[in-house]
């Protein structure tokens, strides 16, 4: 079976908050799909072991927001590669809550859709919750971005509770300049593209970045890195 074929189905790139009671949370998710027009609903795929699960279960009810392609990669970091447990990740993000009362993340966000839980379908590592829309609007014009986006522009990877994770995910062709890969979060460094978002210029060697520079997805410092085979 050539694994590879799952990389040609198509994806976006969205925040999914949930909770109650004060308690929130926020993650990145990639599978989300418009399952009906009349009545309008939507489903998402959510990996069981994550904090935004158990919120989900909870609440009955989760805020889609759909991120543009100039999100920056710091951002994608907080809510894909953090636990909710253990960091507030909305503490200093833009947000409003909305007719469910569970924060809509506006940040870097082209538009979003509330949602309200009214099935469930255990798939194993993973729950598949199908729910109405209850209101939704439009942010921005700018152009959202695909997850073929994250991958061969930004250099972004899958965690390991993604749907799409897989171990076989294939790295990036190497270059004239070696690439470098974040062993904490999988992100990496391509010296052709730089890390414009964080200052640092397209054809930058790893080797010149300076000491203070981290990894822009998790934060980990230049000593995590390895060089990529």
């Amino acid at each position: 079976m050539n694994r590879a074929a799952l990389h040609k189905i198509s994806y976006g790139l969205y925040i999914v908050t949930s909770g109650q009671d004060g308690k929130f949370n926020g993650q990145i998710a990639n599978s989300m799909f418009q399952v009906t027009s009349d009545p309008a609903t939507v489903a998402i795929s959510i990996n069981k072991q994550n904090y935004t699960s158990e919120l989900i279960k909870l609440s009955r009810k989760f805020v889609v927001s759909i991120l543009s392609e100039e999100t920056p990669m710091t951002f994608i970091g907080l809510f894909g590669f953090k636990s909710g447990r253990e960091v507030n990740k909305l503490q200093n993000v833009k947000a409003k809550t909305g007719a469910t009362k569970v924060p809509i993340v506006l940040e870097n966000a082209v538009s979003y859709i509330e949602v309200e839980v009214e099935k469930e379908l255990d798939c194993g590592t993973h729950t598949i919750f199908i729910g109405n829309i209850v209101d939704c609007d439009v942010l921005s014009d700018a152009v959202p971005m695909t997850y073929a986006y994250y991958q061969k522009v930004k250099g972004g990877r899958s965690p390991k509770t993604a749907p799409t994770y897989s171990k076989e995910e294939p790295a990036t062709a190497p270059q004239a300049a070696s690439n470098y890969v974040c062993s904490v979060c999988g992100y990496v460094y391509d010296p052709v593209k730089g890390d414009p978002d964080n200052g640092i210029a397209p054809g930058t060697k790893f080797e010149d970045l300076p000491d203070s520079w981290t990894c822009p997805v998790c934060g980990a410092d230049k000593s995590k890195f390895e060089k990529e085979k």
